[in-house]
């Protein structure tokens, strides 16, 4: 179950050498490769599957600062400024539209927690509003439900996840990146104690830096060079639905639902503030660093035990340059959705919403999403490992901050002055 993705041809050519290779065709390693090229830097991108094939077209495809932890907001105000020229800079449609984000809350607790976070946003100049629950049941289509108020920000957009990666991956490669597909990187190459070099399931590639932007599977790869990455994956779940008429244009997320209108016509709907955490071998190693945020999101996220420990038990965790790996032997990453959650969601949208009660399902996905312990991205240097540089962790932000991230990982491979602070990102923060 997975949405159509733009396909992305793989460059027949596999370099020999390059200055930097990125692990990983989701929109982190492609908006990187995009913005080195554009510096005029040699870059090969390297995905063992197919271009934006896993959370990268997977996810809910908004763009937005509203609500965002203050360490990200800095990135979150970068990237939407990159996403409004997108189109514009890579020549090609990523389907973003400035349509607004509205948040919806059901009780004075939440609209205390969004009149907090509006103080914030003040600070940094972000436009946002408080509205009344009359005003917010308006905008959200007229809902029939006694809202408290909502937070509504004017200048947070939508962009079209499944368009968006491949077109500026498309662009990364006009500016000279090359772009290869089903060509998983196995490990790294290390001389004098820094990388030198990646070795691929089809060769070697020499560079002086590489960047990992592996989502889901960052962890693993890390693993396998010694290095412990905090992460565990948390499976999202989308459906597309058609037959709406009458719901808004913003996008709108309350306590129990979220919805965003699509390029095809329809809606992208989802069960906010539900997650679901598979509890793996990886949950116990990493019990922990994680504890703290399962007690704090423990009404938000649902612990599950399933196959998905069976398989992760079974997976290799340490292998050669010479063995076939995990990589190579699940190409994508196509997990089942979370079929209640999705189901609940499409139920209070029809009793909520009267534009969704003639809404028609059109298809449901699910997605791997690579979270951190304080849900904030990993993007920087390994002290230990000098060549190697981390855009991963991103917690379910990816899409939206990432083409900021993207910048932000180019300007560290080349020395340029960062565009953000990048202490909130460190990865020895942890």
């Amino acid at each position: 179950m997975a949405p159509k993705v733009d396909r992305v041809r793989s460059d027949e050519h596999m370099p020999d050498s390059a200055h930097v290779v990125i692990i990983g065709g989701g929109v982190i390693g492609v908006t990187t490769a995009f913005f080195l090229a554009r510096a005029g830097v040699s870059v090969v991108l390297c995905e063992k599957g197919e271009i934006a094939a896993e959370q990268s077209s997977r996810n809910w495809g908004w763009t937005r600062v509203m609500g965002r932890d203050e360490r990200e907001l800095p990135l979150g105000q970068l990237s939407l400024e990159l996403w409004r020229n997108l189109s514009g800079l890579t020549g090609r449609e990523t389907g973003f539209r400035q349509c607004g984000i509205l948040y919806a809350c059901d009780d004075q607790k939440q609209l205390d927690e969004f009149l907090a976070w509006k103080g914030i946003a003040d600070r940094y100049q972000i436009r946002t509003s408080i509205l009344d629950g009359a005003r917010t049941a308006e905008m959200a289509g007229g809902a029939q439900r006694p809202f408290k108020g909502g937070l509504y920000c004017p200048t947070d957009g939508r962009a079209e996840p499944t368009m968006a990666v491949p077109a500026i991956a498309e662009a990364a490669r006009g500016e000279g990146a090359a772009i290869l597909t089903h060509c998983a990187v196995r490990t790294l190459d290390r001389q004098g104690g820094r990388v030198s070099g990646v070795v691929t399931e089809r060769g070697t590639i020499r560079c002086d830096t590489v960047v990992l932007a592996g989502g889901a599977w960052s962890r693993l790869f890390a693993g396998n060079e010694g290095i412990d990455l905090p992460a565990l994956n948390v499976l999202g779940s989308v459906m597309r639905v058609d037959n709406v008429e009458g719901a808004p244009e913003e996008s709108v997320g309350g306590s129990d639902f979220a919805f965003r209108r699509n390029l095809q016509g329809g809606y992208n709907i989802s069960r906010r503030n539900a997650s679901v955490s598979e509890i793996t071998p990886d949950t116990f190693r990493q019990f922990h660093k994680f504890i703290g945020s399962y007690m704090r999101g423990r009404k938000e996220l649902r612990l599950r035990l399933g196959r998905r420990f069976l398989d992760e038990l079974r997976m290799r965790r340490r292998w050669s340059a010479d063995s076939v790996t995990p990589f190579e032997q699940i190409r994508i990453l196509d997990p089942e959705p979370t079929h209640d959650l999705l189901e609940e969601a499409a139920r209070v949208l029809k009793r909520d919403f009267p534009p969704f009660r003639t809404m028609r399902e059109v298809e449901r996905w699910g997605g791997m999403i690579d979270v951190t312990p304080d849900a904030v991205p990993i993007i920087g240097e390994v002290g230990s490992l000098p060549g190697l540089v981390l855009g991963t962790g991103f917690s379910g932000h990816g899409f939206g901050i990432g083409p900021g991230a993207g910048k932000l990982l180019s300007e560290i491979v080349t020395g340029a002055r960062p565009s953000v602070d990048l202490a909130p990102f460190r990865y020895d923060r942890f």
